[in-house]
């Protein structure tokens, strides 16, 4: 840019620019996405419409959506304007005169047909040619329709009316603002006329408050309105409070981010109070007695130094009372009951032995095209038994777990605390004087919940937690309900991601594509036999994918996505073995000798993909003529039963060693021989050692499927 142009840009006016959506409460755990999408939305439509600014900021409570974005400019940069006009034998006549399309395009223009220039392309054809420039709009009538796209393409699955009008949003919108420095931007979104006033809390402050500068957000809302907009900074003060509480009883608060994440956005004006609990409560499990406080109630526990739960937990108001003791009776009013319902469930379903309920499993539906969960527990259990010895599991220890893996759906605790299946399994079978492994397995086969989860400890817990996951990917799939980028409602995905962790970082070894031919043909689908081979293909090729992604993801691996696939083509019966071949393939990347064998692998598969002629089931050595095919084919011979045995015992490492010494065999063998010669005896017989030498590249990856 010239010291003019920079002049020009030094001279625009920059202003902070405020705005805020006031509406009802926001559905808190989509408040912190929706905050993100919205900056972010906005920050992509200033660069688009090419706005310079500085900082952007972003807010969100229970009631409000907000962004600031510092020093914006007051104006677009003019824009360079270049457009070709028709070519000169279409924009002038024989004698020279302008046509029509010529006179056209200069009012297109808005110029004399003089004014127009003359270019020409890279055929060297001449065009009329119009250069200009375009002052930029001004950011205030920009900005609404800028806004307005961000709010349009926020994640919200389901938008909803209100009142009388047309407007659709997450929830009813109640006021507008949107200030320019001091002005404010005339616009209506969501049928909400912009103005320069926000509002307090609910209770607190409940009335407007009007805004000055964009700059003043955060401490009008503070000070006169009672309202900490900035999440993170509510978060941290929620944390801080909660700390302090839980230590003035004498203990540290459970504090996970899921919660603290939720509880903040509930609440504008953060408050914690501490609360007791009946002591007889804490015979309950932990696990009970957390759920209850935590998923049910958004209260935080507390426990002792050694991690034993206290008769304490720990609210967040969104009020500041003047009788704090009333808020804490209130709240120890209210988890008294969910308290004493736990400890009824507790006793109702130990009762009868988990092993009572193994035939009302057959009367539960999993799933209306898979039938009971009966019929999954014995789909699993074939499959965990199969898995038994690769995990070090005992079969009759295996046998017992998965017949009871699935019991505890029935119990009353399960079903007003689902997030408890499994762990009150094994609190029940326990309690029967079930084995011990048996118990932890089944609190195990649902491990790993999610991304970074604990994987199961006990060889039983790990062919259970195999076995149910590959079930369900086998059955979904084969009702035809595979899940989509934006729609998994059976967790697919995450069951793909157990079975990979499952196999890497336990290192079992097993046989992938065995296991779910087995549990495909173990669905009792209608009319699935003619397909299950195709149904078997896709849940291999979609477990596969999430291992190409997990390389493709980590930033340390030197895996691409054409390693992978050259690896992929191989179909690789083990996942271990996937990682193996890859890891192998990446090694042998980085010798000198790669890159032309890469590169032979390729010329080689587009040879025989373009052969018509049948190849040779084997050489002839009797017809090998050239000292380049002699010479290549002794190597080939030299070192096939080497590299056979390091394929044997899966040292694909080894194997790419040897096969790298084959490289000066081969760069001759493609500078010294025709392959395609006029005799086809001899033709045929030089395809067959091509073909040999490419089965044995292939046993490891297919080096074709690389970039050249």
């Amino acid at each position: 840019m010239n010291s003019a142009g920079t002049n020009e840009v030094a001279k625009i006016e920059r202003r902070d620019f405020l705005f805020e959506l006031g509406t009802e409460e926001l559905p808190p755990k989509a408040l912190p996405q929706l905050e993100a999408a919205l900056r972010d939305g906005i920050a992509a439509n200033l660069k688009t419409a090419g706005l310079r600014h500085g900082a952007i900021e972003s807010f969100a409570a229970p009631r409000r959506l907000a962004v600031r974005v510092r020093r914006l400019a007051a104006q677009q940069p003019d824009q360079a304007i270049r457009r070709r006009g028709p070519p000169l034998r279409a924009a002038f006549d024989g004698s020279g005169a302008p046509t029509r399309a010529a006179q056209a395009f200069a009012a297109s223009c808005g110029v004399a047909l003089e004014a127009l220039g003359r270019e020409r392309d890279e055929k060297d054809n001449e065009y009329l040619w119009y250069g200009g420039t375009k002052p930029g709009a001004a950011t205030v009538t920009l900005l609404p329709q800028l806004v307005s796209a961000a709010l349009d393409a926020l994640p919200i699955p389901k938008r909803m009316r209100w009142g009388a009008g047309e407007a659709q949003f997450v929830r009813p919108v109640q006021w507008l603002v949107m200030l320019y420095g001091t002005d404010i931007v005339p616009a209506t979104i969501l049928e909400t006329v912009a103005g320069r006033s926000t509002r307090g809390h609910r209770f607190h402050a409940p009335r407007e408050l009007p805004l000055r500068t964009p700059a003043g957000y955060e401490k009008t809302l503070l000070t006169r309105g009672k309202v900490v907009a900035s999440f993170v900074v509510r978060r941290e003060r929620i944390r801080a409070q909660v700390i302090e509480a839980a230590t003035l009883a004498n203990g540290r608060a459970l504090i996970s981010d899921e919660l603290l994440d939720e509880v903040t956005a509930l609440v504008e004006w953060p408050v914690a109070v501490a609360g007791r609990f009946d002591e007889r409560f804490l015979s309950l499990p932990r696990e009970v007695l957390v759920a209850t406080l935590q998923d049910h109630q958004r209260y935080f526990a507390v426990e002792d130094t050694r991690g034993t739960l206290l008769p304490w937990f720990i609210t967040v108001s969104n009020i500041e009372s003047r009788e704090p003791a009333v808020v804490r009776r209130g709240n120890e009013r209210v988890v008294r009951p969910r308290l004493a319902d736990a400890a009824f469930f507790w006793e109702q379903d130990r009762r009868a032995p988990l092993a009572s309920r193994i035939e009302a499993l057959d009367h539960v539906t999993f799933q209306a095209q898979l039938g009971s969960i009966g019929d999954k527990v014995r789909r699993v259990a074939a499959l965990a038994a199969k898995l038994a010895s690769t995990c070090g599991a005992q079969p009759a220890r295996v046998a017992r777990a998965a017949q009871l893996a699935k019991c505890d759906l029935l119990c009353a605790m399960v079903g007003e605390f689902p997030e408890l299946q499994g762990v009150m399994g094994a609190y029940y079978a326990q309690a029967d004087g079930e084995d011990a492994e048996v118990a932890t397995a089944i609190r195990e086969h649902y491990l790993p919940r999610g991304a970074g989860d604990v994987l199961p400890a006990t060889p039983s817990g790990m062919a259970l937690a195999l076995a149910d996951r590959l079930d369900t990917l086998a059955g979904i799939f084969a009702t035809g309900q595979k899940p989509s980028g934006t729609r998994d409602p059976y967790g697919l995905r995450r069951a793909a991601i157990g079975v990979l962790r499952l196999a890497r970082e336990c290192t079992l070894d097993f046989d992938l594509r065995a296991l779910i031919e087995q549990a495909v043909a173990a669905q009792s689908v209608a009319e699935l036999a003619p397909r299950a081979a195709t149904v078997g293909d896709e849940v291999y090729g979609y477990v596969m994918e999430r291992l190409r992604a997990q390389y493709l993801e980590d930033k340390a691996s030197a895996v691409t996505t054409e390693i992978f696939d050259a690896v992929l083509a191989t179909a690789p019966r083990s996942l271990l073995d996937a990682d193996a071949r890859i890891g192998a393939l990446v090694s042998f990347l980085a010798l000198p000798e790669a890159a032309s064998l890469a590169a032979a692998n390729r010329r080689i598969a587009n040879i025989l993909k373009k052969s018509t002629a049948g190849v040779a089931a084997m050489i002839d050595a009797s017809l090998l003529q050239a000292g380049a095919e002699r010479s290549l084919h002794e190597a080939l011979l030299r070192h096939q039963s080497t590299v056979e045995a390091a394929l044997a015992r899966a040292d694909y490492r080894g194997a790419f060693t040897v096969l790298a010494r084959l490289r000066p065999e081969i760069d001759a063998f493609f500078d010294g021989v025709m392959v395609n010669d006029p005799d086809a005896r001899l033709r045929n017989n030089r395809l067959a050692m091509l073909g040999e030498l490419r089965a044995l590249f292939t046993r490891i990856a297919d080096l074709s499927r690389l970039p050249g």
